[in-house]
C-alpha cells in the first residue's frame, strides 16, 4: 500500500514529497494540556480542530482577563478534573457539525505529531456525545498531510 501511495506522490506534481501520510486517526500529544497518546479523529469535512471540554468562562486571574476550562469527562481515561487557564484566547463564529453557526472560545497550543511541533488552533466545544475528544480539521492538514482513510496511528 505504501509504495502505490509512494507512487501516486511522485507522479502528481500536485503533491509534494513533503506531505506525510496520516490515518483517519491518530494518536496525538498536547503538551501544554498535559495530554499525551490522546486519540483524535482526522475530519476533512471540519475547517478547524476541535478539542473537547467543558466548565468554559472568563475569569480575572492575577489583574488579567483569563479562559479556564477543563478538559475531557470523567469517563476518559486521561481526564484529570484540571482546570487550564488561557490568557490569550479569542471568540469566533463556527459552523456545528449540523451546520448552524456558534460562537466558540480558540486557543492556540502546540500539538506533536511525528516528532514535531505543530502550532494550531482549537476551538474549545462540548463532544461529549462524540467517540473522539479530539478533532483535526482541514486548516491543520492543509499542505502538510494527506489521509489515508484506511490506515489509523500512523504518526506513532
Amino acid at each position: 500500500m505504501q509504495n502505490i501511495l509512494e507512487k501516486q506522490i511522485n507522479e502528481n506534481p500536485l503533491i509534494t514529497s513533503q506531505k506525510k501520510i496520516i490515518g483517519r486517526t491518530e494518536k496525538i500529544i498536547l503538551p501544554d494540556l498535559q495530554l499525551t497518546g490522546i486519540e483524535a479523529k482526522v475530519d476533512t469535512g471540519a475547517f478547524s480542530c476541535a478539542l473537547h471540554c467543558s466548565k468554559v468562562e472568563i475569569l480575572e486571574k492575577k489583574g488579567k482577563k483569563s479562559l479556564r476550562f477543563v478538559l475531557l469527562d470523567p469517563e476518559h481515561p486521561a481526564f484529570n478534573n484540571k482546570d487550564f487557564y488561557f490568557e490569550q484566547y479569542e471568540k469566533r463564529k463556527v459552523k456545528n457539525s449540523f451546520g448552524q453557526s456558534e460562537e466558540r472560545y480558540v486557543i492556540q497550543t502546540p500539538i506533536f505529531l511525528f516528532n514535531e511541533s505543530i502550532l494550531t488552533d482549537f476551538t474549545l466545544c462540548d463532544r461529549g456525545n462524540m467517540k473522539f475528544p479530539v478533532l483535526l480539521g482541514r486548516k491543520f492538514l492543509n499542505d502538510k498531510f494527506l489521509v489515508d482513510v484506511s490506515l489509523k496511528n500512523v504518526s506513532s
